[in-house]
């Protein structure tokens, strides 16, 4: 763990000219450069902020472009027609162009009080639209890394809370108090923890013991955020470096007691939880983004997995299809009841759980294993297969073969439509015919 423990500044901030620092507009979205140019021409300041300028200053890529500016959300709105208004919370614009988003918030400063929904006593920000100054607006960010600001005008990177020597130290530090900013928002907790994990950064001191003191707070957050935020951490490609920090840092416990309890006991086999997160991260390395379900369900599975050895066990004998069909929602409703997952979303991790305890089933002839990899839920169970698969070292013959059903499946499919277009060809000739 790192021992970080210089104070942030509150001075002035530290500007990086040019030559300074690695940014170059080459590796900035062209789309996100027509957005900060169209600003500045209509005299509002425009700065690449957050993420995007951590990831450019360490040389990473970022994967997306959020920009700061001094235009409220309606002039911003009425400066791109390919735009649009979201959020309540926190009321920003996405510039749409093709397949990118662009983020473009409004400078903001401390939230007011008094405009908040939250508990007496409570610092639970719900309403985050009192508009202020880039200054303020890098003082009401998450973390130093994250409040740095790229200016367009001149090419400068401006640093007003000391995320340059944040990145230089790679530590991940709060900005201001870490309880009054865990208890703001408690989903920074688990940020917190992802860009450690991610990063390969260490978490300050202040930082860590804020979490400690706050993580029974994660419970107060939305839960639909605190699912989005848990699908982009086990997706980052570094999630076993994210979880063990939730784990050391007592926040796992609290949010996911399923895998907290695993990898804590340690178990081998099929309930190591802690062999899962590296597979996960390798598909991530490969190219092959796990879907949401197949996150989800992942999280579940060797507590699934656990008790169906148990329960075979005792018994002597393998569980029924509807055994195990009632073990995996005695399993699933409980996390889905916490996270307010949706009826679809509960039903995608359901039957890829079930789909995955059928591909386990010894008897299956070539016909039915092509018949049943054309169920829709059947991707996701495979991916759940392979991933226990490689996490195990067991189960590769039976892989192997589903596999070859899948590909089956793709030839037949491409034969059903090259024949489909065929057939459409031949209507449309003779009913040329017919018109002449």
């Amino acid at each position: 763990m790192a021992d970080v423990s210089d104070p942030q500044t509150d001075d002035g901030p530290i500007v990086l000219a040019r030559p300074d620092h690695p940014i170059s507009r080459s590796n900035i979205s062209s789309e996100a450069l027509k957005v900060l140019y169209r600003l500045r021409q209509k005299g509002f300041k425009a700065y690449l902020v957050g993420g995007s300028v951590r990831d450019l200053m360490l040389g990473r890529t970022p994967k997306d472009f959020d920009i700061g500016t001094d235009a409220r959300p309606q002039e911003v709105r009425r400066l791109f027609r390919n735009s649009r208004l979201i959020g309540r919370r926190f009321r920003i614009v996405h510039v749409v162009f093709g397949g990118e988003v662009l983020e473009v918030s409004t400078f903001r400063r401390s939230p007011d009080p008094r405009r908040q929904d939250s508990e007496e006593g409570e610092l639970l920000v719900t309403s985050d639209n009192t508009y202020g100054t880039p200054r303020q607006d890098a003082f009401r960010r998450d973390f130093t890394i994250n409040g740095l600001f790229y200016d367009i005008e001149d090419f400068s990177v401006i640093d007003y809370v000391g995320g340059i020597a944040d990145l230089r130290r790679k530590v991940v530090r709060v900005i201001g108090d870490p309880d009054v900013r865990m208890q703001e928002d408690p989903v920074r907790m688990m940020r917190a923890c992802e860009f450690a994990g991610r990063l390969g950064f260490g978490i300050e001191n202040a930082t860590q013991e804020g979490i400690q003191r706050n993580r029974e707070r994660v419970e107060q957050a939305s839960p639909a955020r605190v699912t989005e935020e848990i699908i982009q951490l086990l997706r980052c490609g570094s999630s076993g470096g994210s979880i063990q920090w939730m784990l050391e840092l007592g926040l796992l416990e609290v949010l996911l007691p399923e895998a907290s309890a695993m990898l804590e006991r340690n178990a081998g086999g099929v309930a190591d939880f802690g062999r899962l997160l590296p597979t996960i991260d390798s598909f991530v390395a490969e190219g092959r983004i796990p879907s949401e379900a197949t996150v989800l369900a992942i999280l579940v599975l060797p507590k699934i997995m656990f008790r169906r050895d148990k329960i075979e066990s005792e018994s002597g004998r393998p569980m029924s299809r509807a055994a195990i069909r009632s073990l995996v929602e005695d399993c699933v409703d409980p996390f889905s009841h916490r996270f307010a997952l949706s009826r679809n979303r509960r039903a995608q991790m359901l039957q890829a759980l079930v789909g995955f305890h059928r591909l386990c089933e010894p008897t299956w002839t070539p016909s039915a294993r092509t018949q049943f990899a054309r169920r829709a839920y059947f991707d996701d169970a495979l991916q759940l297969f392979e991933i226990l698969v490689r996490a195990t070292g067991g189960g590769q013959e039976a892989l192997d073969t589903w596999s070859q059903a899948a590909r089956r499946r793709g030839s037949v499919e491409a034969a059903v439509d090259e024949s489909a277009g065929a057939g459409n060809r031949r209507r449309r000739r003779r009913s040329g015919r017919r018109r002449r």
